[in-house]
């Protein structure tokens, strides 16, 4: 499980295209879909994605065209590209453009999770892949947290909210990022599930409390000071 993971896929095949989502999703991976290559064009300028999978042959602003956007934009997303054309000139090409993986249609679904998950687990700058911070212990490579040597059994998402918290550096994480970071973009930004997972991650990471609660601001990871 790749958890406080953030996925964008974009095919203009909708059928396969939904299909790969929810199979994504039930990996505890936040999943944006769009079908066009300007659409995705406009939610990579906006959100912050680990791993783009972009189809080479969709119709209007291609595959290939996003993936030379993508490179050139320094964003640090990963990239996987799907085609239809499984020659070694089109991987040479495909890989060419700055993509970081290549995958040919039609694919196993079980081939594709594995290769967004390892690009997903590989580290990006300025994210270590093990964070320890005030006796707490957390390994995103092996999905693993611990507080004082003990194993904490967090859900996909409660481990999702623990990372991007712990990531922040203490600094204060607004319940809207954490709800862009740990969901997909059909979250409802009205929705308690924020609350509700920090309010269960502070129970089972026990006593002494490590989450505090910045009124009207968001949340904050650290030992009180």
């Amino acid at each position: 499980m790749i958890a406080g993971m953030r996925v964008l896929l974009a095919d203009d095949e909708r059928l396969l295209a939904d299909t790969v989502a929810e199979g994504l999703r039930r990996l505890a991976m936040a999943v944006d879909v769009c079908y066009d290559g300007e659409a995705a064009v406009e939610r990579l300028g906006v959100n912050r994605y680990d791993v783009a999978v972009l189809d080479r042959d969709m119709p209007g602003r291609t595959g290939d065209e996003v993936c030379r956007w993508l490179v050139d934009s320094g964003l640090g997303t990963r990239i996987l590209i799907l085609t239809a054309a499984g020659g070694i000139r089109d991987r040479v090409d495909g890989l060419g453009l700055g993509a970081d993986d290549y995958l040919t249609k039609p694919f196993a679904f079980a081939e594709l999770a594995a290769r967004v998950q390892a690009l997903a687990r590989r580290p990006t700058a300025g994210f270590a892949p093990v964070l320890q911070l005030d006796g707490v212990e957390l390994d995103v490579p092996r999905h693993r947290a611990f507080r004082d040597g003990r194993l904490l059994d967090l859900t996909p998402k409660e481990f999702a909210v623990l990372t991007v918290l712990m990531r922040s550096a203490g600094a204060v994480v607004s319940s809207e990022e954490l709800l862009e970071q740990a969901w997909d973009e059909h979250a409802d930004p009205f929705t308690n599930a924020v609350r509700v997972a920090v309010m269960t991650l502070r129970r089972k990471l026990g006593e002494p409390q490590i989450v505090h609660t910045v009124p009207r601001v968001g949340y904050r990871f650290g030992a009180q000071g």
